[in-house]
């Protein structure tokens, strides 16, 4: 039931029912609507500018947040920067290094290949900022990986530059008897008169002329396979395995300064000049062979004779003269 009021009317000395006019409950209404109009854009105001009542908690957050992305920011520019230089690495190493050794270049596709498997960042994808802190994620993983796969790659180089410095090593590349030791280079490589026979046949190294004694060096680093009389008509002599497929022999020796199974380095004495077995004159008779098969060791003299020097061994060595064996 709906509540009546009354005023008290002085003039009348009686109570009057209160009657609401029509124009009334409408401004009523209006000022209500007004009001709640006014209240929902203050509530949205201050939803939408949370700044304009932030808390000194929500501030120093604010703030954090800020600093957060400043920081990823220059973390790419850092890891762009990384990646600049690994390029070059790369790139030197697929187009110096790799060469050099003429080894394989690892593609970009390998080097730049995705990480399978599962979703790797898959709890970073609830943040506000996950975009941005996956990205760097994937970028930095990416390198990673690249500078994991360099790695592998440089010590795959270095293990090439070892074994090309132990090749070099390995090489004989020096005369097995010095210059100022020689009386004369008696004889070349390549088809000889044979001083017991007087018939043309095929040298199959150089003699060097010298007195009895003389020392003999070995050409380059190697194991000696044998040093005993074993072959004929060449009397005491020395083979040494370089590896690589070179393998040297050393003839006619007096006497022996390393045995079977020993290790030299180039430049080391191994015996001395003699005239044993099928030798008309104390010489040393030096062969070359490569990969089974006897070879010129001009070729080789590089590394210790000067190109004067060469090109007067390479006239003598080439006169088709009667070897000493």
């Amino acid at each position: 039931m709906k509540r009546v009021k009354y005023y008290y009317d002085a003039e009348k000395l009686a109570f009057k029912q209160i009657v609401t006019k029509n124009s009334t409950k409408i401004g009523y209404a209006m000022l209500f609507l007004l009001a709640s109009a006014l209240f929902g854009f203050l509530c949205f105001f201050i939803l939408s500018n949370t700044s304009f009542f932030e808390t000194p908690k929500s501030k120093l957050q604010a703030r954090e947040l800020e600093t957060m992305k400043l920081n990823y920011n220059l973390l790419n520019r850092k890891i762009a920067l990384m990646e600049e230089g690994l390029s070059a690495i790369e790139e030197r190493d697929n187009n110096l290094y790799r060469v050099y050794f003429n080894s394989a270049a690892i593609s970009n596709e390998e080097r730049r290949a995705g990480l399978g498997g599962v979703n790797r960042y898959k709890d970073l994808e609830d943040f506000n900022n996950s975009d941005l802190i996956i990205g760097s994620s994937k970028k930095v993983d990416e390198i990673m990986k690249a500078l994991a796969i360099q790695s592998v790659s440089l010590d795959e180089i270095t293990k090439l530059a070892k074994q090309k410095a132990n090749l070099l090593k390995a090489i004989p590349a020096i005369q097995p008897v010095k210059n100022e030791d020689l009386k004369q280079m008696a004889s070349g490589f390549g088809y000889r008169s044979d001083p017991f026979t007087k018939i043309r046949k095929f040298h199959k190294g150089m003699d060097f002329s010298a007195k009895t004694g003389t020392p003999i060096f070995a050409t380059g680093d190697g194991i000696v396979r044998k040093a005993d009389a074993s072959l004929s008509g060449y009397g005491n002599h020395i083979e040494i395995s370089h590896g690589y497929g070179y393998l040297t022999l050393y003839a006619h020796l007096s006497k022996y300064k390393v045995r079977a199974g020993q290790k030299v380095k180039r430049g080391d004495i191994i015996g001395y000049v003699g005239s044993t077995g099928r030798s008309e004159a104390p010489h040393l008779h030096y062969e070359v062979h490569k990969n089974g098969e006897v070879v010129n060791p001009l070729n080789f003299y590089y590394g210790s004779i000067s190109a004067k020097e060469y090109v007067l061994i390479s006239k003598l060595a080439n006169q088709e003269n009667q070897s000493l064996d």
